[in-house]
C-alpha cells in the first residue's frame, strides 16, 4: 500500500476513533486491501455544495468523522460571518440509511459550538429545509441526503441564510475552513444539547399553506377534482408532504404506489431511486396504466426532483424528460397568469445553460424575461436575490427534473412541482386536452426541441484525471465541425470566453467560472460537456430542433431529431 495511504490508515487505528471503526479497518486490511486503499487514498472532498460519497470507514467515505469535521469547519465560518449574533441553523434529512444519524451528528457539533439548532423530528423533503431556514431566520442549514444516488451513498448539503445552497464567496470560504480541520480532535462533538430544538408539524403547516398559495386556478381544480393521479415517493420523503399538499389543493382521486410508499434507505424495488429512470418508475407506470390515470408523478428520496408520466399520441404511457416537464410547467404558469390577469410586465423565469432553448422561446412568446445561469439551483437562488425588488420571479427549472416555483424557497422543490403539474393537467383536461397534446401544440408554435443526456463514468483512483484529460483535449483542439455541421461558437465557462474556432475571435462570458464547454453548431444544435462536481462522471448534453408543421408530422420529425442526435454522438465517438 502507498505510504501516504498507510499513514492515514495508521492515524485512524491509533487515534480517537471508536472501536467499531477500528475493527472495520482491521477487517478490510485482512480481506480487501484494495477497498481499504480506496477508502483512504484521498479525503472526501467538501465541494461547493457539501459532501457526497459512499458510506463506510475512511477519509474518502461518508461517516461520523467526515461529517463531524465538515460541520466543525462550517460552524467556524458561520461564527466568523455573524459575529455578535445568535447563529441559527436548520437541519433535515432524507430516508437513506444513516441519514438520521448524520443529521444528529451534525446537530450535536453545531450545538457544541454554541449555535442554535432546529432539527426536524424525522425525515423531511429537502425543499422544506430551505423553507425552514427562511421561516426561522437561520443563517445556515444542512440536509443529509445523496438525492437520487444509489443506496450505498449519502451526502451533506450546506445552505446559506437565503435558503439557497452556498454560492461565492461563501462556498470557497467554507471549504477553506473545512480543510483547516486536520483531526477529529479539532471537532467539538458534544456538550451543547440545550441548543437543539426539535421542529416538525408547525413548519409542515406553514410550508403546505405556502405551496397552496402557488395555485393559479383553484376553481379549475374544483371542476376536475376527480383527476386520476398516481404518485410514488420511491421510498423517500415525499410521502410526508405530497399527499397532504394534493389533498389541500382539492384533488380527491390520488393513488399512492403501495410498493414504494414506505421510506426505506435500501430502496428495495429499484436499482436507482431516480425518477429519471424508466425502471425506477415502472411500478408507477404499471399502476397508471391499470387505473387509466390522467397523470403519474414520482419524487426522488429527498423530494427535490420530480418525474412525470403521461399518455402519448398513441395512447402509450411515456415518461417526460426534464426539459419537457420544464417546458410544460413554464408555459402553464405564464399562460395561466395571463389568463387570470395577474401577469406583470417585470415577470421573469430562470433556467440553466444546459436546459432546452425552448424555454427562451416560450418566455419571448409570453413577453417575459428568461435568464440563464450555471447548472444548479443555487445560481437560480442567487439571481432571484440579485433581482429582488426589480423583477418578479415566477418559476425556475433545469433539465435534471427540477422546478422551483415562487420565491419562498430557494431550492428545487418536487412537492410544489407535483401540485403544479397536477393543476396543469386539470387545466388542460378542462379544455379537452391531454398534456401530450398540449406539448405537441407548443412544439408547433415554438419549434420541436429535443434533448438527450449521456453520462460517462470513469471509476477508480484515476477516474477524475481521465475526465480532466478529456476536457483538456477539447480545449486544446477546438472542434471546427461536428457531424458535418460547422461549429460556430465554443463557450468555455472556465476561461469565461466565447470563441469562434475558425477565426479565434473571442468575447467574454459574464457568468461565474465553471468547468463547462459548449459547442454551438450552425443549425442551432448545442452540445455541452460538464464534469460532475460530486462523482467521477462527465455529462454530455445534446439539444437539437426542427420545425413541426402539424400534429400529424410528430412521429416523423421525432425520428429526424433522434437521427440528428445519434449522428452528433457518433461523430464525437461517445457511443
Amino acid at each position: 500500500m502507498d505510504n501516504e495511504i498507510q499513514q492515514k490508515v495508521d492515524q485512524w487505528l491509533q487515534g480517537n476513533y471508536d472501536q467499531e471503526t477500528k475493527n472495520e479497518i482491521a477487517k478490510l486490511q485482512q480481506e480487501d486491501p484494495k477497498a481499504l486503499a480506496d477508502a483512504f487514498y484521498q479525503n472526501l472532498e467538501f465541494g461547493t455544495g457539501g459532501l457526497r460519497g459512499i458510506m463506510g470507514v475512511g477519509t474518502n467515505r461518508m461517516n461520523k468523522y467526515t461529517v463531524g469535521m465538515a460541520t466543525q469547519g462550517y460552524a467556524n465560518y458561520l461564527l466568523q460571518s455573524f459575529p455578535g449574533e445568535e447563529v441559527r441553523v436548520a437541519i433535515a434529512h432524507d430516508s437513506r440509511n444513516n441519514s438520521r444519524f448524520f443529521a444528529e451528528t451534525t446537530a450535536h457539533v453545531f450545538a457544541a459550538n454554541g449555535i442554535k439548532v432546529f432539527l426536524f423530528e424525522s425525515l423531511r423533503p429537502t425543499p422544506e429545509l430551505s423553507f425552514a431556514i427562511r421561516t426561522l431566520k437561520c443563517q445556515g442549514g444542512v440536509v443529509c441526503t445523496a438525492s437520487h444516488n444509489p443506496k450505498e451513498y449519502n451526502g451533506y448539503k450546506a445552505y446559506w441564510n437565503d435558503g439557497g445552497q452556498l454560492v461565492p464567496p461563501h462556498d470557497k470560504n467554507v471549504i477553506k475552513e473545512v480543510e483547516k480541520i486536520a483531526s477529529v480532535d479539532d471537532v467539538k462533538w458534544s456538550g451543547g444539547d440545550a441548543n437543539i430544538t426539535i421542529i416538525g408539524k408547525e413548519i409542515d403547516e406553514q410550508y403546505i399553506e405556502m405551496v397552496k398559495g402557488l395555485s393559479v386556478f383553484p376553481d379549475v381544480i374544483e371542476k376536475q377534482q376527480d383527476l386520476k393521479i398516481v404518485y410514488t415517493p420511491i421510498h423517500g420523503t415525499g410521502i410526508t408532504l405530497v399527499p397532504q399538499v394534493l389533498d389541500r389543493f382539492g384533488f380527491k382521486n390520488v393513488h399512492i404506489v403501495e410498493e414504494q410508499q414506505t421510506p426505506d434507505g435500501n430502496f428495495p424495488t429499484v436499482a436507482y431511486p431516480n425518477p429519471e429512470e424508466t425502471e425506477t418508475m415502472s411500478i408507477g407506470l404499471a399502476k397508471a396504466k391499470e387505473l387509466d390515470a390522467d397523470i403519474l408523478l414520482g419524487t426522488d428520496p429527498d423530494a427535490d426532483r420530480v418525474g412525470i408520466g403521461i399518455k402519448d399520441n398513441h395512447g402509450r404511457w411515456v415518461l417526460m424528460n426534464g426539459n419537457q416537464t420544464a417546458v410544460l410547467a413554464f408555459n402553464y404558469l405564464l399562460e395561466a397568469r395571463k389568463a387570470k390577469g395577474i401577469a406583470t410586465p417585470n415577470d421573469m423565469i430562470i433556467t440553466t445553460i444546459v436546459t432546452t432553448g425552448m424555454a427562451d422561446a416560450i418566455a419571448k412568446g409570453n413577453g417575459v424575461h428568461c435568464y440563464r445561469v450555471l447548472t444548479g439551483f443555487k445560481w437560480i437562488a442567487e439571481l432571484i436575490r440579485e433581482k429582488e425588488g426589480k423583477e418578479n420571479y415566477i418559476i425556475g427549472g433545469e433539465e435534471s427534473f427540477g422546478l422551483m416555483i415562487g420565491d419562498r424557497i430557494r431550492d428545487k422543490d418536487a412537492v410544489s412541482a407535483v401540485a403544479l403539474l397536477c393543476e396543469m393537467a386539470a387545466y388542460e383536461k378542462n379544455q379537452g386536452k391531454t398534456l401530450f397534446e398540449k406539448l405537441v401544440e407548443l412544439y408547433i408554435k415554438y419549434g420541436f426541441y429535443k434533448e438527450k443526456l449521456i453520462s460517462i463514468t470513469k471509476k477508480g483512483m484515476d477516474g477524475q484525471q481521465q475526465i480532466a484529460a478529456m476536457m483538456q483535449d477539447y480545449r486544446e483542439h477546438l472542434p471546427k465541425e461536428i457531424n458535418g455541421l460547422k461549429v460556430v461558437r465554443v463557450l468555455d465557462y472556465q476561461s469565461s470566453q466565447s470563441t469562434d474556432p475558425h477565426t479565434g475571435a473571442a468575447t467574454e462570458i459574464r457568468l461565474p467560472q465553471s468547468n463547462v464547454l459548449q459547442f454551438e453548431l450552425e443549425d442551432g444544435s448545442l452540445v455541452s460537456a460538464r464534469p460532475s462536481g460530486t462523482e467521477p462522471k462527465i455529462k454530455f448534453y445534446f439539444s437539437v430542433k426542427e420545425q413541426l408543421p402539424d400534429a400529424a408530422a410528430f412521429d416523423a420529425v421525432d425520428k429526424q431529431l433522434d437521427a440528428k442526435i445519434d449522428g452528433i454522438i457518433a461523430a464525437m465517438q461517445l457511443n
